[in-house]
This record gives C-alpha cells, sequence and structure tokens, in this order.
C-alpha cells in the first residue's frame, strides 16, 4: 500500500496568525473541549462564520443534538450551544439518529432554516428534518419532516445550495436535487436527479458552473471521492473522476460541504470519522480547491495552512523537538517527555494497523492540563501530526502517550466491518515551544 508522505508541520497557536487551519488533528474550542461538529456545514453571517454539525457522543450513534459554533477566522472556534437537542419523541427523539445538518438564510423571511437527516437506528426509516429558528445561533425549533408531493423525502445523506438569486436547493444521496419553495419550508419541484452520485452530496458555484461533490458507499471509511459538473443547475449533469490523486482516499477523508472564501476560493470540507470514539478523536480536514473550467483538484495535502493566503504554513524552523520513537501495540504501554514552553505537538505515523492513543499532559505540579485521544487508523498510511495541545501558560510540562488498547471498527448496514486489525501507536517526535 503507498505510503502517504505528508509535511511534518508544527502548529503554535502563538505563532501562528488568525486564519490558519490545521488538519487531521482535534481542534479544541474556548473550554479547552474537542470542537465535535461533524456531517458540517457553514454560513457567513454578522460577520462571523457559523459552523453546525452533528455533536457525536463517544458512547452510541445516537442523535445527542446537533451543535453550533463560531468564528471570526476559522480558526478559533467559540462554541455557542447545541441548538436542536433530542427531541421528545419523533424522527429526532430518543434512539434515533440525526445526520449532516445545513443551515441556510432565506433571503425573503430572513429566517434560518436547518436541514438534516433524522433516521432510526438501523437506518430502515429516513426523513429530510426541517427546522427553523429567527437567530443563526438561536434555538432551533423542529417542524417535523420535509414533504414532496405529499410524502417524506426518503434518503439518508443530504446537503444544500444556496444559488446566487438566493433559490435554495436540497441535495440528496444518488441524485436527486429538490428547489424549495421561497420561504425554504417545503419542496417546489425535483428539478435534477443526478445519475452516478454517490452519498455525502456538496455543492459550490464558480465562474458559472456548478460543481457537485460526491462519495462512494463505504460507510465510514474513507474513499476516492468524484464530482459531476453542469452549467445549469437542472442539468445535464456531467461526471468527472477523483478531484484528489487517486489512491489518496480523498485525503482520508470524505466530503460534507464547500466553503467559498471572501477571496472566491473553493474550500472543501471533509471529515475523517472515527468510530467509536467520534465526539473526541474524529478530525477534519480542510483544504483548498483549484479551478479550471469544469475541473477542480486539491492535488496537496496542507496539513496546516493560511487561509487568507492560501500558502501552507510550516513552523519547525522555530520550535525545539525531542525524539520519542515510540512504537507500541500493547496496552497501556507509554512513553513520557519532559518539555517546557507553551504548547506541543506529537508527530508520527497512521495506518490500517493503528489503534488509538490516550496523551495527556500535567504540569510541574502534577495537575493535569491536557488529555485527549489520538486515532491513529488510517486505510492508507500516512505521516504527519497525530496530536496539537492547545496554547498553556509559559512553564514545564510532562507529556505522556499511552497505548489505549482500542482500534477504529464498525460495521455497515450490510454488516460489512471496517477499520483498523490491530492496536498500534507509532509515534515519532514531540515538537515544543
Amino acid at each position: 500500500m503507498k505510503l502517504l508522505i505528508i509535511p511534518l508541520i508544527l502548529f503554535l497557536t502563538i505563532s501562528l496568525n488568525a486564519q490558519t487551519i490545521i488538519n487531521g488533528v482535534p481542534w479544541y474550542d474556548q473550554n479547552g473541549n474537542p470542537v465535535n461538529a461533524h456531517g458540517a456545514g457553514i454560513i457567513r453571517d454578522n460577520g462571523k462564520y457559523w459552523l453546525f454539525g452533528e455533536y457525536k457522543s463517544d458512547t452510541t450513534n445516537c442523535f445527542p443534538g446537533f451543535g453550533c459554533y463560531s468564528s471570526e477566522d476559522l480558526q478559533h472556534w467559540h462554541f455557542e450551544r447545541v441548538v436542536l437537542p433530542v427531541q421528545k419523541n419523533g424522527i429526532l427523539g430518543p434512539n434515533r439518529v440525526g445526520e449532516r445538518p445545513k443551515v441556510m438564510r432565506c433571503p425573503k423571511t430572513g429566517q434560518y432554516i436547518m436541514l438534516a437527516h433524522a433516521d432510526s437506528t438501523n437506518y430502515n426509516d429516513p426523513h429530510t428534518a426541517i427546522a427553523v429558528s429567527s437567530t443563526v445561533n438561536g434555538n432551533y425549533r423542529l417542524l417535523g419532516t420535509l414533504l414532496y408531493k405529499g410524502k417524506p423525502i426518503r434518503k439518508w445523506d443530504i446537503g444544500v445550495f444556496q444559488d446566487d438569486d438566493g433559490r435554495g436547493y436540497l441535495l440528496c444521496h444518488h441524485g436527486p436535487i429538490y428547489r424549495l419553495s421561497d420561504d425554504y419550508l417545503s419542496v417546489d419541484t425535483m428539478i435534477a436527479d443526478v445519475r452516478g452520485m454517490g452519498e455525502s452530496p456538496a455543492m459550490f458555484k464558480k465562474n458559472g458552473v456548478y460543481f457537485l461533490l460526491t462519495s462512494h458507499l463505504t460507510s465510514w471509511e474513507r474513499n476516492d471521492n468524484y464530482y459531476f459538473t453542469a452549467t445549469n443547475i437542472a442539468g445535464p449533469w456531467k461526471r468527472h473522476g477523483t478531484f484528489c490523486p487517486k489512491g489518496s482516499l480523498t485525503w482520508n477523508s470524505q466530503t460534507t460541504f464547500v466553503l467559498t472564501l471572501p477571496d472566491g476560493t473553493p474550500m472543501y470540507m471533509g471529515d475523517r470519522w472515527s468510530y467509536p470514539h467520534q465526539a473526541s478523536a474524529a478530525t477534519y480536514v480542510w483544504l483548498p480547491m483549484k479551478v479550471h473550467g469544469d475541473s477542480i483538484s486539491i492535488p496537496e495535502y496542507w496539513q496546516v495552512w493560511n487561509t487568507k493566503k492560501t500558502k501552507p504554513v510550516d513552523l519547525f524552523k522555530s520550535a525545539a523537538q525531542k525524539e520519542m520513537a515510540f512504537i507500541s501495540k500493547h496496552k497501556g504501554d507509554a512513553m513520557t517527555l519532559k518539555f517546557k514552553g507553551t504548547q506541543a505537538a506529537v508527530t508520527g505515523e497512521t495506518g490500517p494497523d493503528c489503534g488509538y492513543a490516550w496523551v495527556t499532559v500535567v504540569d510541574d505540579r502534577g495537575k493535569e492540563v491536557f488529555a485527549s485521544y489520538i486515532d491513529g487508523y488510517s486505510k492508507v498510511p500516512a505521516k504527519g501530526i497525530l496530536c496539537v495541545t492547545p496554547a498553556l501558560p509559559y512553564g514545564n510540562y510532562r507529556l505522556t502517550v499511552k497505548v489505549a488498547g482500542e482500534k477504529a471498527n464498525w460495521t455497515d448496514k450490510r454488516k460489512i466491518r471496517y477499520g483498523s486489525h490491530d492496536y498500534y501507536i507509532k509515534v515519532a517526535r514531540l515538537f515544543y515551544k
């Protein structure tokens, strides 16, 4: 299997300018908790970015609510609240599934409309849930299920798209594109059916061309995502190949949304799912896309990059480092290194035989100031940053990497098993500043 060589780039909050993204590691909010917003979408409103996603649990795949985060720079995230919690009953009640929430502001009414996938835990009762709020980060009121010709839209993965003219669209797995009514509260018509489309649809428009990204059906496993184009949203739609190098499995991620940056650059947003530790160890891959006519590509993986300059960031020159060289698959095995500074990063390797690690940092008084899971699994092996701590007060610290003795494993609806086949943790170096 081909090894993806990824530059080992250090992410240090105190040294990075705003609008810097680090991929493939947990992010942290203002409280030091992991940013927990998967299957997400973003809107730009009132001078801020608003991120809506699945507020996952580490213990169950049942719907735990949809969360909202805000940011001014796509780097520092502020947890607002769970804007749509588990309902007392109904399509998003207890022991149900809620996925891929997307929010749009309706130009006609000013309301914020949330669409999402609701289902049973065995995925045999799909609905498109619709909820509304008068403010972007307010409490969203569930209206029920979106109907088409009086019947529920029985699709699982959904996405949304808002065109230049303000019209809103619902995207569904396997091809249907529904145009919403002027108030976004119902379906006007099914305007297209894109044959050959997979799941996790995302759409953007550039220079008069519509781009529709989609994933093959491999559960939470990564695959080589592909795309379609059209000059009219009603079609005809032209199928293209992959937009990342073949075999990279879309840089080990699955598409969820495309955000157009202020300079017009479309930014791919993808998930690295991590079952069962979706809340604490699942991460994100956000990368700029290159557009040439009706072709798009993400030719390189940038683990750290600046969204304003659209360039990768390399900070190793200003960081001290120590060798760790720790490889083990035995539960409880650990390695500890001391460092003096304000922040640390651990680099190493992920692969199909890797499992979870537990990373902790304690200060010189023995108080634990940081703890996080690391998911070492990836179907395609890769080298890079595994973990970055939040900024800490300047001082003396001890960082420990411990083998958790757990591995990412899950089955899909057909009971096909995915994930790691061993428990290895492969750590290379500690960087700190």
